[in-house]
Protein backbone atom coordinates (compact mmCIF):
# COMPACT_ATOMS: atom_id res chain seq x y z
CA UNK A 1 0.00 0.00 0.00
CA UNK A 2 1.38 3.17 -1.05
CA UNK A 3 0.73 6.38 1.26
CA UNK A 4 -0.49 9.79 0.43
CA UNK A 5 0.02 12.99 2.09
CA UNK A 6 -3.00 15.32 0.86
CA UNK A 7 -2.57 18.91 2.36
CA UNK A 8 -6.30 21.02 1.57
CA UNK A 9 -6.94 24.38 3.21
CA UNK A 10 -11.04 23.55 2.50
CA UNK A 11 -11.83 20.23 4.76
CA UNK A 12 -14.25 19.34 6.58
CA UNK A 13 -14.34 19.74 10.74
CA UNK A 14 -16.23 19.52 13.76
CA UNK A 15 -18.23 23.15 13.30
CA UNK A 16 -17.93 23.28 9.92
CA UNK A 17 -18.78 19.57 8.27
CA UNK A 18 -19.57 21.27 5.07
CA UNK A 19 -16.65 22.75 4.39
CA UNK A 20 -15.04 20.92 1.20
CA UNK A 21 -17.04 18.31 1.80
CA UNK A 22 -16.44 17.26 -1.93
CA UNK A 23 -12.55 17.06 -0.85
CA UNK A 24 -13.30 14.60 1.88
CA UNK A 25 -15.48 12.32 -0.38
CA UNK A 26 -12.57 11.97 -2.58
CA UNK A 27 -9.82 10.98 0.20
CA UNK A 28 -12.10 8.92 2.18
CA UNK A 29 -13.13 6.91 -1.84
CA UNK A 30 -9.23 6.79 -2.64
CA UNK A 31 -8.85 5.54 1.53
CA UNK A 32 -11.53 2.73 0.76
CA UNK A 33 -9.74 1.51 -2.75
CA UNK A 34 -6.76 -0.09 -0.25
CA UNK A 35 -4.22 0.56 -2.46
CA UNK A 36 -3.62 4.57 -1.04
CA UNK A 37 -3.42 4.86 2.52
CA UNK A 38 -4.47 8.42 2.89
CA UNK A 39 -3.40 11.28 5.83
CA UNK A 40 -4.87 15.13 5.00
CA UNK A 41 -3.13 18.03 6.44
CA UNK A 42 -6.18 20.35 6.85
CA UNK A 43 -3.82 24.11 7.85
CA UNK A 44 -5.59 26.46 9.76
CA UNK A 45 -5.70 30.03 9.49
CA UNK A 46 -6.11 31.70 12.73
CA UNK A 47 -5.45 35.58 13.21
CA UNK A 48 -2.81 36.76 15.19
CA UNK A 49 -4.89 38.69 17.62
CA UNK A 50 -8.61 37.12 18.48
CA UNK A 51 -11.49 37.74 16.19
CA UNK A 52 -15.20 36.56 16.95
CA UNK A 53 -15.24 35.50 13.47
CA UNK A 54 -12.57 32.83 14.65
CA UNK A 55 -13.40 31.81 17.62
CA UNK A 56 -15.41 28.71 16.45
CA UNK A 57 -12.09 27.12 14.97
CA UNK A 58 -10.64 26.82 18.54
CA UNK A 59 -13.12 23.89 18.67
CA UNK A 60 -10.73 21.86 15.99
CA UNK A 61 -9.07 19.02 17.24
CA UNK A 62 -5.63 19.58 16.20
CA UNK A 63 -5.79 15.59 14.88
CA UNK A 64 -9.05 13.49 14.46
CA UNK A 65 -10.05 10.16 12.67
CA UNK A 66 -12.76 10.42 9.72
CA UNK A 67 -13.66 6.78 8.52
CA UNK A 68 -10.21 5.49 6.96
CA UNK A 69 -8.59 9.03 6.67
CA UNK A 70 -6.57 10.55 9.45
CA UNK A 71 -6.99 14.30 9.38
CA UNK A 72 -4.31 16.80 11.01
CA UNK A 73 -5.46 20.34 11.62
CA UNK A 74 -2.52 22.53 12.35
CA UNK A 75 -2.94 26.14 12.70
CA UNK A 76 -0.88 28.92 10.57
CA UNK A 77 -0.91 32.18 11.17
CA UNK A 78 -3.33 34.31 9.15
CA UNK A 79 -3.55 37.92 8.23
CA UNK A 80 -7.46 38.57 7.09
CA UNK A 81 -7.56 40.38 3.72
CA UNK A 82 -3.54 40.87 3.79
CA UNK A 83 -1.66 37.52 3.98
CA UNK A 84 -3.14 36.07 0.87
CA UNK A 85 0.08 36.63 -1.22
CA UNK A 86 2.53 34.85 1.13
CA UNK A 87 -0.23 32.02 2.78
CA UNK A 88 1.69 29.48 0.82
CA UNK A 89 4.88 30.13 2.75
CA UNK A 90 2.55 30.39 6.47
CA UNK A 91 1.17 27.06 5.56
CA UNK A 92 4.35 25.48 4.31
CA UNK A 93 5.61 27.04 7.49
CA UNK A 94 3.45 25.52 10.00
CA UNK A 95 3.12 22.10 7.93
CA UNK A 96 6.80 21.17 7.40
CA UNK A 97 7.45 20.04 11.51
CA UNK A 98 4.18 18.33 10.80
CA UNK A 99 5.04 16.70 7.86
CA UNK A 100 8.82 15.27 8.32
CA UNK A 101 7.20 13.97 11.85
CA UNK A 102 4.67 11.64 9.99
CA UNK A 103 7.56 10.94 7.34
CA UNK A 104 9.87 9.69 9.73
CA UNK A 105 7.78 7.42 11.39
CA UNK A 106 6.37 5.77 8.65
CA UNK A 107 7.56 7.46 5.07
CA UNK A 108 5.13 8.86 2.47
CA UNK A 109 5.10 8.00 -1.09
CA UNK A 110 3.30 11.22 -2.26
CA UNK A 111 2.67 14.41 -1.64
CA UNK A 112 -0.41 16.31 -3.48
CA UNK A 113 -2.54 19.84 -3.16
CA UNK A 114 -6.27 19.72 -3.52
CA UNK A 115 -6.09 23.26 -4.74
CA UNK A 116 -3.81 24.93 -6.75
CA UNK A 117 -3.70 28.06 -4.51
CA UNK A 118 -2.56 28.65 -1.81
CA UNK A 119 -2.25 24.45 -1.24
CA UNK A 120 -0.33 24.28 -4.10
CA UNK A 121 2.80 26.22 -4.04
CA UNK A 122 2.44 24.95 -0.12
CA UNK A 123 2.70 21.12 -0.56
CA UNK A 124 5.40 21.83 -3.21
CA UNK A 125 7.81 23.39 -0.45
CA UNK A 126 6.72 20.18 1.46
CA UNK A 127 7.26 17.87 -1.30
CA UNK A 128 10.63 19.43 -1.98
CA UNK A 129 12.23 18.95 1.79
CA UNK A 130 10.66 15.09 1.96
CA UNK A 131 12.23 14.50 -1.50
CA UNK A 132 8.75 12.93 -2.57
CA UNK A 133 6.97 13.28 -5.82
CA UNK A 134 4.01 16.20 -6.11
CA UNK A 135 0.51 16.37 -7.63
CA UNK A 136 -1.63 19.24 -7.39
CA UNK A 137 -5.48 19.47 -8.21
CA UNK A 138 -6.72 22.75 -9.76
CA UNK A 139 -10.66 22.81 -8.99
CA UNK A 140 -11.71 26.72 -10.60
CA UNK A 141 -11.18 30.12 -8.59
CA UNK A 142 -8.07 28.91 -8.10
CA UNK A 143 -6.87 29.01 -11.36
CA UNK A 144 -8.86 31.77 -12.57
CA UNK A 145 -8.85 34.07 -9.71
CA UNK A 146 -5.19 33.86 -7.82
CA UNK A 147 -3.87 33.34 -11.56
CA UNK A 148 -4.65 36.85 -12.09
CA UNK A 149 -2.15 38.02 -9.05
CA UNK A 150 0.89 38.36 -10.27
CA UNK A 151 2.69 36.80 -6.75
CA UNK A 152 0.27 34.09 -6.61
CA UNK A 153 0.73 33.42 -10.25
CA UNK A 154 4.43 33.18 -10.24
CA UNK A 155 4.02 30.94 -7.32
CA UNK A 156 1.86 28.53 -8.63
CA UNK A 157 3.73 28.15 -12.11
CA UNK A 158 6.89 26.85 -10.32
CA UNK A 159 4.91 24.42 -8.00
CA UNK A 160 3.62 22.83 -11.69
CA UNK A 161 7.11 23.02 -12.87
CA UNK A 162 7.86 20.52 -10.18
CA UNK A 163 5.42 18.65 -9.69
CA UNK A 164 4.70 15.01 -11.34
CA UNK A 165 0.95 15.48 -11.99
CA UNK A 166 -1.22 17.90 -12.24
CA UNK A 167 -5.06 17.54 -12.42
CA UNK A 168 -8.25 19.63 -13.49
CA UNK A 169 -11.81 19.25 -12.80
CA UNK A 170 -12.46 19.62 -16.66
CA UNK A 171 -10.91 19.86 -19.93
CA UNK A 172 -12.04 23.71 -20.25
CA UNK A 173 -10.19 24.21 -17.20
CA UNK A 174 -7.08 22.66 -18.36
CA UNK A 175 -6.81 24.52 -21.39
CA UNK A 176 -6.85 27.42 -19.08
CA UNK A 177 -3.90 25.86 -16.97
CA UNK A 178 -2.02 25.48 -20.37
CA UNK A 179 -2.93 29.61 -21.58
CA UNK A 180 -1.37 30.40 -18.15
CA UNK A 181 1.68 28.55 -18.58
CA UNK A 182 1.75 25.38 -17.31
CA UNK A 183 2.53 21.87 -19.11
CA UNK A 184 0.24 20.03 -21.18
CA UNK A 185 1.71 16.88 -21.45
CA UNK A 186 1.41 16.68 -17.58
CA UNK A 187 -2.22 17.66 -16.73
CA UNK A 188 -5.02 14.83 -16.29
CA UNK A 189 -9.00 15.65 -16.52
CA UNK A 190 -9.80 14.35 -13.26
CA UNK A 191 -13.74 14.59 -12.82
CA UNK A 192 -15.72 14.74 -9.27
CA UNK A 193 -17.23 12.01 -7.77
CA UNK A 194 -20.76 11.35 -6.61
CA UNK A 195 -22.58 9.76 -3.84
CA UNK A 196 -25.61 7.87 -6.35
CA UNK A 197 -26.82 6.38 -3.32
CA UNK A 198 -28.22 9.78 -2.11
CA UNK A 199 -28.42 11.93 -5.37
CA UNK A 200 -30.93 9.94 -7.61
CA UNK A 201 -34.67 11.05 -8.49
CA UNK A 202 -37.43 11.00 -6.42
CA UNK A 203 -40.83 11.89 -7.60
CA UNK A 204 -40.73 15.10 -7.73
CA UNK A 205 -44.16 15.52 -6.47
CA UNK A 206 -43.42 13.58 -3.46
CA UNK A 207 -39.97 15.58 -2.84
CA UNK A 208 -42.24 18.98 -3.13
CA UNK A 209 -44.10 17.90 -0.54
CA UNK A 210 -41.90 16.72 1.89
CA UNK A 211 -39.83 19.53 1.75
CA UNK A 212 -42.74 22.00 2.04
CA UNK A 213 -43.96 20.08 5.38
CA UNK A 214 -40.26 20.48 6.57
CA UNK A 215 -40.59 22.83 9.66
CA UNK A 216 -36.71 24.11 8.74
CA UNK A 217 -37.79 24.52 5.02
CA UNK A 218 -41.18 25.10 4.59
CA UNK A 219 -40.92 25.89 0.88
CA UNK A 220 -43.85 26.71 -1.25
CA UNK A 221 -45.72 23.22 -1.83
CA UNK A 222 -47.30 24.61 -4.93
CA UNK A 223 -46.30 26.55 -8.61
CA UNK A 224 -43.04 25.67 -9.87
CA UNK A 225 -39.70 25.85 -8.39
CA UNK A 226 -36.50 27.00 -9.27
CA UNK A 227 -33.43 26.19 -7.03
CA UNK A 228 -30.29 28.18 -6.49
CA UNK A 229 -27.42 25.95 -4.66
CA UNK A 230 -24.05 27.33 -3.63
CA UNK A 231 -22.63 30.05 -1.25
CA UNK A 232 -24.59 33.44 -1.19
CA UNK A 233 -21.06 35.79 -2.66
CA UNK A 234 -21.65 37.64 -5.64
CA UNK A 235 -19.55 35.61 -8.07
CA UNK A 236 -22.44 32.97 -7.87
CA UNK A 237 -24.76 35.12 -9.43
CA UNK A 238 -28.28 34.88 -7.16
CA UNK A 239 -28.83 38.38 -8.44
CA UNK A 240 -29.01 37.57 -11.78
CA UNK A 241 -31.56 34.24 -10.88
CA UNK A 242 -33.22 37.03 -8.77
CA UNK A 243 -33.96 39.41 -11.34
CA UNK A 244 -34.67 36.67 -14.24
CA UNK A 245 -37.69 35.92 -11.95
CA UNK A 246 -39.42 39.27 -12.65
CA UNK A 247 -39.70 37.92 -16.25
CA UNK A 248 -41.40 34.65 -15.55
CA UNK A 249 -44.96 33.47 -14.84
CA UNK A 250 -45.76 34.85 -10.99
CA UNK A 251 -46.53 30.95 -10.10
CA UNK A 252 -43.03 30.47 -10.80
CA UNK A 253 -40.68 30.94 -7.70
CA UNK A 254 -36.72 30.84 -6.39
CA UNK A 255 -35.24 29.08 -3.41
CA UNK A 256 -32.19 30.46 -2.49
CA UNK A 257 -29.89 27.75 -0.62
CA UNK A 258 -26.26 28.52 1.37
CA UNK A 259 -25.39 31.29 3.15
CA UNK A 260 -22.65 33.65 2.45
CA UNK A 261 -21.32 37.26 2.52
CA UNK A 262 -23.95 38.72 -0.08
CA UNK A 263 -27.07 37.79 1.67
CA UNK A 264 -27.70 41.25 2.87
CA UNK A 265 -27.56 42.12 -0.62
CA UNK A 266 -29.69 39.81 -2.35
CA UNK A 267 -32.27 40.39 0.74
CA UNK A 268 -32.46 43.86 -0.52
CA UNK A 269 -32.59 43.46 -4.05
CA UNK A 270 -35.90 41.07 -3.65
CA UNK A 271 -37.11 44.07 -1.68
CA UNK A 272 -36.55 46.68 -4.10
CA UNK A 273 -37.83 44.09 -7.07
CA UNK A 274 -41.38 43.40 -4.89
CA UNK A 275 -40.35 39.93 -4.88
CA UNK A 276 -40.75 38.72 -1.52
CA UNK A 277 -43.60 36.66 -1.70
CA UNK A 278 -41.70 34.83 -4.84
CA UNK A 279 -38.23 34.17 -3.37
CA UNK A 280 -37.21 32.31 -0.34
CA UNK A 281 -33.67 32.30 1.59
CA UNK A 282 -33.25 28.69 2.75
CA UNK A 283 -29.71 29.30 4.76
CA UNK A 284 -27.65 26.10 4.95
CA UNK A 285 -29.46 23.49 3.77
CA UNK A 286 -28.33 19.65 6.01
CA UNK A 287 -26.93 17.77 3.51
CA UNK A 288 -29.60 14.67 4.16
CA UNK A 289 -31.92 16.91 2.95
CA UNK A 290 -30.22 18.28 0.11
CA UNK A 291 -31.10 15.25 -2.54
CA UNK A 292 -35.01 16.16 -1.70
CA UNK A 293 -34.47 20.00 -2.42
CA UNK A 294 -32.77 19.25 -5.88
CA UNK A 295 -35.59 16.52 -6.53
CA UNK A 296 -38.39 19.27 -5.83
CA UNK A 297 -36.95 21.69 -8.26
CA UNK A 298 -38.35 21.90 -11.79
CA UNK A 299 -34.90 23.53 -12.32
CA UNK A 300 -31.50 24.32 -10.95
CA UNK A 301 -30.09 27.96 -11.89
CA UNK A 302 -26.51 29.21 -11.12
CA UNK A 303 -25.37 31.80 -13.01
CA UNK A 304 -22.07 31.63 -12.06
CA UNK A 305 -18.91 33.84 -12.87
CA UNK A 306 -16.88 31.13 -13.11
CA UNK A 307 -16.35 27.68 -12.11
CA UNK A 308 -14.57 24.52 -13.07
CA UNK A 309 -16.70 22.08 -12.77
CA UNK A 310 -19.37 22.37 -9.93
CA UNK A 311 -20.30 19.42 -7.91
CA UNK A 312 -23.74 21.04 -7.55
CA UNK A 313 -24.96 20.88 -11.18
CA UNK A 314 -23.59 17.15 -11.36
CA UNK A 315 -25.98 16.59 -7.85
CA UNK A 316 -28.89 17.91 -9.49
CA UNK A 317 -28.74 16.27 -12.35
CA UNK A 318 -28.54 12.98 -10.57
CA UNK A 319 -32.18 13.93 -9.21
CA UNK A 320 -33.68 14.84 -12.37
CA UNK A 321 -33.36 18.20 -12.39
CA UNK A 322 -32.37 20.23 -15.61
CA UNK A 323 -29.74 22.67 -14.82
CA UNK A 324 -29.64 26.76 -16.54
CA UNK A 325 -26.26 28.04 -16.27
CA UNK A 326 -23.83 29.95 -17.78
CA UNK A 327 -20.95 28.82 -20.30
CA UNK A 328 -18.72 28.51 -17.82
CA UNK A 329 -15.60 26.11 -17.14
CA UNK A 330 -16.76 22.74 -17.90
CA UNK A 331 -20.35 23.48 -18.90
CA UNK A 332 -20.50 22.35 -22.08
CA UNK A 333 -19.02 18.88 -20.74
CA UNK A 334 -21.72 18.40 -18.51
CA UNK A 335 -24.57 20.10 -20.30
CA UNK A 336 -24.17 17.84 -23.78
CA UNK A 337 -27.73 18.47 -24.99
CA UNK A 338 -31.23 19.60 -23.96
CA UNK A 339 -32.16 16.81 -21.86
CA UNK A 340 -29.78 18.40 -19.29
CA UNK A 341 -30.87 22.01 -19.42
CA UNK A 342 -29.70 25.03 -20.99
CA UNK A 343 -26.45 26.96 -21.24
CA UNK A 344 -26.92 30.65 -21.35
CA UNK A 345 -25.46 34.13 -21.62
CA UNK A 346 -25.36 35.38 -18.03
CA UNK A 347 -27.73 38.04 -18.15
CA UNK A 348 -31.64 38.22 -16.37
CA UNK A 349 -33.39 37.68 -20.05
CA UNK A 350 -31.36 35.05 -20.95
CA UNK A 351 -31.77 32.96 -17.53
CA UNK A 352 -35.56 33.96 -17.88
CA UNK A 353 -35.44 32.42 -21.43
CA UNK A 354 -33.60 29.21 -20.61
CA UNK A 355 -36.05 28.76 -17.77
CA UNK A 356 -39.12 29.12 -19.52
CA UNK A 357 -37.95 26.71 -22.41
CA UNK A 358 -37.84 24.18 -19.86
CA UNK A 359 -41.00 24.91 -18.02
CA UNK A 360 -42.66 24.31 -21.57
CA UNK A 361 -40.60 21.22 -22.46
CA UNK A 362 -39.65 19.71 -19.45
CA UNK A 363 -37.77 16.53 -19.62
CA UNK A 364 -37.74 13.62 -17.43
CA UNK A 365 -36.74 12.78 -14.36
CA UNK A 366 -35.21 9.68 -15.77
CA UNK A 367 -33.74 11.37 -19.02
CA UNK A 368 -31.82 14.47 -16.91
CA UNK A 369 -30.31 11.68 -14.37
CA UNK A 370 -28.99 9.58 -17.24
CA UNK A 371 -26.38 12.94 -17.89
CA UNK A 372 -25.05 12.26 -14.64
CA UNK A 373 -24.55 8.06 -14.97
CA UNK A 374 -20.60 8.63 -15.35
CA UNK A 375 -20.05 10.44 -12.25
CA UNK A 376 -19.25 8.48 -8.92
CA UNK A 377 -16.96 8.46 -6.29
CA UNK A 378 -15.76 4.92 -7.11
CA UNK A 379 -15.13 6.23 -10.47
CA UNK A 380 -13.24 9.36 -9.45
CA UNK A 381 -11.26 7.07 -6.97
CA UNK A 382 -10.26 4.43 -9.33
CA UNK A 383 -8.88 7.37 -11.86
CA UNK A 384 -7.17 9.04 -8.99
CA UNK A 385 -5.05 5.74 -7.31
CA UNK A 386 -4.25 5.66 -11.48
CA UNK A 387 -2.73 9.05 -11.88
CA UNK A 388 -0.96 9.06 -8.63
CA UNK A 389 0.33 5.33 -9.12
CA UNK A 390 2.00 6.53 -11.71
CA UNK A 391 2.96 9.73 -10.70
CA UNK A 392 4.48 7.82 -7.38
CA UNK A 393 6.65 6.18 -10.08
CA UNK A 394 8.44 8.91 -11.05
CA UNK A 395 9.68 9.63 -7.95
Amino acid sequence: MKRLLSISTLYPAPGRTGFGRFVSRQMEALAARGDWDVTVVNPIGKPPLPMQRYAALDQIPEVEQQGAVTVHHPRFLLVPGLSGPINPTLIAHAVLPLARRLHAELPFDMVDAQFFYPDGPAAAKVARALNLPLAIKARGSDIHLWGEKALARRQMLAAADQASALLSVSRALARDMVAMGMPEERIAVHYTGLDRARFQPLEREAARQLISALPSMQVWSEGRLLLCVGALLAIKGQALAIRALQMLPDDVRLAIAGTGADEPALRRLVGELGLEARVQFLGSVEHDMLPHLLCAADAMVLPSEREGLANAWIEALACGTPVVIPDVGGAREVVQDTSAGRIVARTPDAIAQGVAELLANPPSQQRVAANAERFSWEANAAALADIYTKAAAKR
